[in-house]
């Protein structure tokens, strides 16, 4: 998912536009970790990019994403970038 969303509408107010962005991400994130997994893999990985604007995106872990949100949220920014790529992850046996 690779998607700008903006935070201005004439007829929505923002905090429900916020409550549909953080839907969204969800929805996406459940959808990828549905998928079958290849062979040798243990689990599906995130990367994950927030900013505003695709310029400016920064790494952030997953977990973050909704407090980069509600962030963006008190900035009063009128749109921001998001970016989530599923990438295949191997978990590392302890020694």
């Amino acid at each position: 998912m690779r998607k700008t969303f903006t935070l201005v509408h004439p007829k929505i107010k923002v905090p429900r536009l916020v409550d549909a962005v953080k839907s969204d991400v969800r929805k996406y994130v459940k959808r990828e970790r549905k998928k079958v997994l290849p062979e040798g893999v243990d689990f599906w990985d995130f990367n994950c990019k927030f900013g505003a604007t695709e310029e400016a995106a920064q790494p952030v872990h997953l977990a973050e994403m909704n407090k980069s949100i509600d962030e963006a949220e008190k900035q009063q920014l009128a749109s921001f970038y998001i970016e989530i790529l599923a990438k295949p992850g191997v978990r590392q046996k302890k020694v």
